[in-house]
């Protein structure tokens, strides 16, 4: 039997208040399950176990090797570009029902399906290991998480750029430089019809490759690129994005 929680413990277990909550159901974001005659609202245990999980969080411990691939959700993992087309398509379908993102869900769609195609592109039949990507979001919060254990952008552009010393310089060439239209060169193009999009609309994103990272905003022309506080092999995409309520 399926236990379910009040308002006021959902509230209190989500830090948000009684009325966010309402709200919400009323949206769509975080339904209820009205009883009683009075229709009170109650929420499945389940989901609101889901909903506290940090997926940001459970990505970067799978590329760190602290998390197993068997414990990361089946649907929360792509393991060809089939399945991650596909869930692409029924994340379109969530995005365009969200009236606050009908001016941007095109471009999130763009972004999502940069990463995630660059992903098997550059790494096929070069996997180190886990073959396939994380993917998953959080439309209420309102970003996407995606991740992959492959070669990462530094050794995948040493191939045509050999002069690349650090990962923070292979950042800056993925994210800053046209290099050519050829495989597997076009990577470094794709990031930066990524950067173009996140700067335009909206966005923001933290992409981690090796021990850097970039930082891309809207309405900010320079990216900031740094060391990271962690250092792992493949890539990892964190995706913000602002609802027309938050800008």
């Amino acid at each position: 039997m399926q236990d379910y929680l009040t308002i006021r413990e959902v509230s209190l277990r989500l830090g948000v208040s009684v009325d966010t909550l309402r709200r919400w159901d009323r949206k769509g974001y975080f339904p209820a399950i009205k009883k009683g005659p009075r229709g009170h609202r109650f929420y499945p245990k389940q989901q609101v176990d889901a909903y506290m999980r940090d997926i940001f969080a459970e990505a970067k411990k799978w590329v760190m090797g602290e998390l197993s691939l068997q414990n990361i959700p089946q649907d929360q993992y792509c393991e060809n570009s089939g399945i991650f087309q596909m869930r692409s398509a029924r994340f379109q379908q969530e995005l365009a029902s969200r009236k606050e993102l009908e001016k941007i869900y095109p471009l999130i769609l763009a972004v999502v399906g940069e990463i995630g195609n660059n992903s098997f592109d550059h790494n096929l039949g070069n996997w180190p290991e886990d073959v396939g990507i994380f993917f998953a979001h959080d439309l209420v919060r309102g970003y996407v998480v995606l991740a992959d254990k492959g070669q990462g952008i530094l050794k995948t552009l040493k191939r045509i750029r050999p002069d690349l010393a650090s990962h923070e310089d292979a950042l800056r060439v993925a994210f800053t430089e046209v290099i050519t239209g050829r495989s597997p060169e076009n990577r470094g193009n794709g990031l930066k019809f990524v950067k173009k999009v996140v700067q335009a609309e909206h966005m923001e994103l933290f992409f981690y490759s090796g021990d850097a990272v970039v930082q891309i905003k809207t309405a900010q022309a320079d990216i900031k690129i740094a060391s990271s506080s962690f250092e792992f092999r493949g890539c990892l995409a964190f995706l913000k994005f602002y609802m027309d309520t938050q800008v």
